[in-house]
C-alpha cells in the first residue's frame, strides 16, 4: 500500500514537471479534457438549474390539476378552424361542475384578460398581469402572504373591489410601507388591498405573481360581460389525491357534454388539459437537452482523449532511458505501467478541473448578473472529476503498457 501511495506521489510529481517543462505543449494537449468536461458540466449545471427553477415555479400546483377551456396545451387532432369555433366555458357551467363534481379536492374559475396599470396616489405601476380569479384559488395554487389575506367566497360571488397584490407592486407602490388596508386604483375604481404575496422571484412561465394582482372574477364578469370574445375563461379542477385520473376526467366530459347538450356521436367543443401532461413535455425537453450537451461534448472529450495519449507516448519516449534504470534495478512491469497510467489520469483530472473552475466562474457571474439562480452542485462536480478521471485512464492505457513492455537493456542503450 505504501509502495503504491509512493507511486502515486511521484507520478504526481512527474505530471505536474510535465506541465512546467513543456507548458504549451501539455496545455494544449489538455485543453480538449478541459473543454469537454467545461461543455458537459457547463450544459448539465444550467439545464439543472432550469429545472430546479420550472419546479419551484410550478411547485404550488398539482401534476393532477385539470384546466378545462377552449384550448389545448398540446397539439390536437381536430381541425384548426373547428377549434376556433368553441366557446368559452361559463361561470354557469362553473357553478354546476362545483355542485356536480365528485372527489374534487378545490374547484376554481379563472378569466385571462390583459394587463392594466395600478395606481396609489402619484405612484404608477404599468403592464400589471390582472388575474381574476375565485376564492378557491389561495387553496389551488397554495399562495403564501406576507401580509394579510385572500378574498373569500362571499366577496369573490359579490365582486368586491378588493385586491391582493404581488411583493413588486407592493414595493413599487408603497415602499416600506404596509399596503394593506390601503386604496389603490385599476379600472378607474377603488379596490382596498387586502393582502400582499411573499417574494418569490422571476418566472418562467409567463408573469410572476411578484408583478401581479388578483381580484374577485365576478367583478370582471359584471365589467365585461359573459360573452367577451377578447377574454379567456378556464375551470380549474383540482382532484383528491389518489384518484382515477381517466375516469375523473371522463365524469367533466360526461357532465359537461350533457350541460351543452352535445348529441352521442358529436366530438367536445372543449378541451381537458391535464398538467402533468404540461410538466411531460418539459421534462422531455430538458432531457433533449441534456442528450445533446453530452453528444456535443463527447466529440471534445474524445479529442481531448488524444491529446493526453500523445503526450504520454511522448512522456514515455523521453523516459525512457529512466524506464531501462528503474526495470534493471528490479521495478516490476506493474510498477511501471501504474507510474504512466497515474500520470495519464492527473493530467487528465487537472485538465477537468479547470473545466469545472471555468464553468463555476461564469455561473457566479451570470447568478450575480441576471434574476436567475445557476448552481454547480456537488454532483456536477464528481461528475465531472470522474469522467476527467476515466479520459484519462482509456488514453493513458496504451502508453503505459508500451512503458511496462520495454526491455531494460534496450532501453538504457536507446536513451544513451
Amino acid at each position: 500500500m505504501l509502495l503504491y501511495l509512493r507511486l502515486l506521489k511521484e507520478s504526481f510529481a512527474f505530471a505536474i514537471n510535465a506541465l512546467r517543462n513543456n507548458k504549451l505543449r501539455t496545455l494544449l494537449s489538455l485543453l480538449g479534457v478541459t473543454i469537454g468536461i467545461f461543455s458537459i458540466i457547463a450544459v448539465l449545471a444550467a439545464v439543472d438549474s432550469l429545472d430546479r427553477k420550472i419546479t419551484n415555479d410550478l411547485s404550488g400546483l398539482d401534476k393532477n390539476t385539470i384546466y378545462l377551456m377552449k384550448f389545448s396545451f398540446g397539439p390536437s387532432d381536430i381541425p384548426k378552424w373547428k377549434r376556433e369555433q368553441f366557446p368559452n366555458v361559463k361561470y354557469d357551467e362553473y357553478v354546476y361542475l362545483k355542485g356536480t363534481m365528485n372527489n374534487t379536492a378545490q374547484l376554481g374559475y379563472q378569466i385571462f384578460t390583459k394587463s392594466e396599470t395600478v395606481k396609489y396616489d402619484s405612484k404608477v405601476v404599468s403592464d400589471v398581469n390582472i388575474v381574476p380569479v375565485s376564492a378557491e384559488f389561495s387553496e389551488i395554487e397554495a399562495l403564501d402572504f406576507e401580509n394579510g389575506r385572500f378574498y373569500n367566497e362571499s366577496e369573490a360571488n359579490s365582486g368586491a373591489k378588493v385586491i391582493v397584490i404581488g411583493n413588486e407592486i407592493a414595493t413599487s407602490l408603497f415602499d416600506t410601507a404596509d399596503p394593506v388596508g390601503k386604496d389603490v386604483r385599476l379600472y378607474g375604481q377603488r379596490f382596498s388591498v387586502i393582502g400582499v404575496l411573499t417574494k418569490k422571484g422571476a418566472s418562467l412561465f409567463g408573469d410572476s405573481n411578484d408583478s401581479s394582482v388578483y381580484i374577485p372574477v365576478n367583478f370582471i364578469r359584471q365589467k365585461f360581460g359573459d360573452n367577451n370574445t377578447s377574454l379567456t375563461n378556464v375551470i380549474v379542477f383540482k382532484p383528491v389525491e389518489g384518484v382515477d385520473m381517466e375516469a375523473y376526467k371522463a365524469e367533466i366530459s360526461q357532465k359537461l357534454r350533457t350541460y351543452r347538450g352535445i348529441k352521442a356521436g358529436e366530438i367536445d367543443n372543449f378541451f381537458i388539459n391535464v398538467f402533468s401532461g404540461f410538466t411531460d413535455l418539459i421534462d422531455g425537453i430538458i432531457g433533449s437537452m441534456k442528450l445533446g450537451g453530452w453528444v456535443i461534448s463527447g466529440f471534445s472529450l474524445l479529442v481531448g482523449g488524444f491529446g493526453i495519449a500523445n503526450i504520454m507516448f511522448v512522456s514515455v519516449k523521453e523516459r525512457t532511458h529512466l524506464i531501462g534504470i528503474q526495470k534493471s534495478l528490479g521495478a516490476k512491469n506493474r510498477f511501471i505501467l501504474f507510474q504512466f497510467l497515474f500520470e495519464a489520469i492527473i493530467l487528465s483530472v487537472i485538465g477537468g478541473l479547470i473545466g469545472l473552475l471555468l464553468v463555476w466562474g461564469i455561473a457566479v457571474g451570470l447568478t450575480k448578473a441576471l434574476d436567475f439562480e445557476f448552481v454547480l452542485g456537488l454532483d456536477n462536480v464528481l461528475l465531472g472529476t470522474g469522467l476527467a478521471g476515466i479520459i484519462g485512464l482509456i488514453s493513458g492505457i496504451l502508453p503505459a503498457i508500451s512503458a511496462s513492455k520495454l526491455d531494460p537493456v534496450e532501453a538504457i542503450r536507446t536513451g544513451m
